[in-house]
């Protein structure tokens, strides 16, 4: 089959949700309100959030499969617009469907009003006081804070997590209409099997009380809590066309303490605590810097044989680190689009027995950053890579970034991560299609209004 052949069907199943969706919607084929809300999902949003994953699209296809909550009955689905609306919905372990309308904001309280980081501080707690205790010149180097003030922090930490920490149950679909944001939240998928996600934009999951450990590198550094989405323990997740970003809180615009960033937020979507088969497709993450950690801790247990992922037609544009960093896990990396500049660390961390197979993906260079710095050793000792371009400048072309990589460093990584990937909806495209491909990633390119 000739490329254009491959790549016209790779577009058209995307765009079906797009261009098709859109037009179905406004010839009006079908009643407008699968929930009896005239202002709710429109007859094509209600078909996609009944879709479920489709066979062997990735590692989420395996076993019984991700279906979500596609067997919903008409009571539980559902419309939400705000904070607490959203939080009831998602409970509960029966199939349900869950569409997010406008901007659902975590800042929310028990009564339904806007709150800021002042409301949830602990009266002990003050920005001044935690930076004039645990100024290294003062408390030293050799420990981590303790004491009244951290305490205070610890308590003010709790209660920004029992507003901003949406917990999701088993076998639900979330999926956003138009321009659907979550904002100032956590998506939590912890011990619920069988979850999709698809079509929002998730914005700022930001710290207001960063915790400080000196003990952290050869400085020290600024911990935040909160992820934008996190996948704890959790099997059988698809997580598909988002958009995720710091939204106008850039860590950019954050000072600096002790002279380190004040880093107020966390990973974008990280996938750890012995989740296994998720499927990563076609979301774009945009200028963070912690984006995507599988794999929680370097301890050998309970993660090996688990934390089995798969990324494609992704784009990460701008993000500093961790895309992915991997622990343990058979993660399949594929037809993804890397834009990198900016604060850039790395892209693909391999870290303790972590396999990895990267193949056929797209890096823009820019700012003097070269291809030797795309992977990072993290106590990884192999990957399988393969098919990868690079653009640098206006030198564009086929780069072995394991080549790379071991030509400026010690010791070299072995070629072979020890599998080979079977769970693909497709022969993954050449690389150089990926830039045309993931135009349709990210939110808003489904046609769901």
């Amino acid at each position: 089959m000739r490329i254009d052949d491959v790549v016209g069907r790779r577009l058209r199943g995307v765009a079906a949700g797009g261009a098709l969706g859109a037009l179905l919607l406004v010839a009006g084929a079908t009643p407008a309100a699968a929930t009896g809300d005239p202002s709710g999902p429109g007859w094509w949003a209600s078909q996609l959030a009944r879709q479920p994953l489709a066979a062997n699209d990735g590692w989420a296809a395996s076993g019984t499969g991700t279906t979500g909550g596609s067997a919903a009955d008409d009571a539980h689905v559902f419309v939400v617009r705000d904070r607490n609306a959203f939080a009831a919905a998602v409970t509960g372990t029966d199939p349900k469907i869950v569409f997010v309308e406008g901007v659902v904001d975590g800042f929310t309280s028990a009564e339904g009003n806007p709150i800021t980081c002042a409301d949830l501080t602990d009266p002990g707690y003050t920005l001044e006081s935690y930076l004039a205790a645990y100024d290294p010149a003062v408390w030293g180097r050799a420990a981590d804070p303790s004491g009244p003030i951290e305490q205070a922090r610890v308590r003010s930490v709790a209660a920004q997590r029992a507003r901003t920490e949406i917990k999701v149950g088993a076998n639900t679909t979330i999926v956003g209409l138009g321009d659907a944001t979550l904002k100032h939240v956590t998506l939590m998928i912890d011990g619920a099997p069988n979850v999709i996600v698809r079509n929002l934009n998730f914005q700022d999951a930001a710290d207001c009380f960063p915790r400080w450990r000196p003990t952290d590198g050869a400085e020290g550094n600024w911990n935040s809590e909160y992820d934008l989405v996190s996948v704890r323990r959790s099997t059988n997740v698809w997580i598909d066309h988002n958009t995720f970003s710091d939204g106008d809180n850039p860590d950019s615009n954050q000072p600096v303490y002790f002279g380190r960033p004040w880093q107020v937020h966390d990973g974008a979507l990280d996938i750890t605590h012995t989740s296994d088969l998720v499927t990563v497709s076609a979301n774009v993450f945009t200028h963070h810097d912690k984006t995507m950690l599988i794999g929680s801790s370097d301890t050998v247990g309970p993660d090996v044989g688990k934390l089995r992922v798969t990324l494609r037609d992704n784009v990460f544009d701008g993000v500093g680190q961790r895309a992915p960093r991997v622990r343990f896990g058979q993660v399949d990396v594929y037809n993804n689009f890397f834009r990198i500049a900016e604060f850039y660390d790395y892209s693909i961390g391999l870290g303790i027995q972590s396999a990895v197979v990267a193949e056929n993906n797209f890096f823009v260079l820019q700012d003097g950053i070269t291809a030797d710095r795309i992977l990072k050793d993290w106590k990884g000792t192999a990957v399988t890579e393969r098919g990868s371009w690079v653009k640098d400048g206006r030198k564009v072309g086929p780069v072995s970034l394991l080549d790379a990589y071991n030509a400026t460093h010690d010791p070299d990584f072995g070629a072979d991560a020890g599998w080979t990937p079977a769970l693909r909806r497709s022969t993954p495209l050449p690389a150089y299609a990926v830039p045309l491909v993931t135009l349709l990633s990210g939110a808003g390119r489904l046609g769901l209004h």
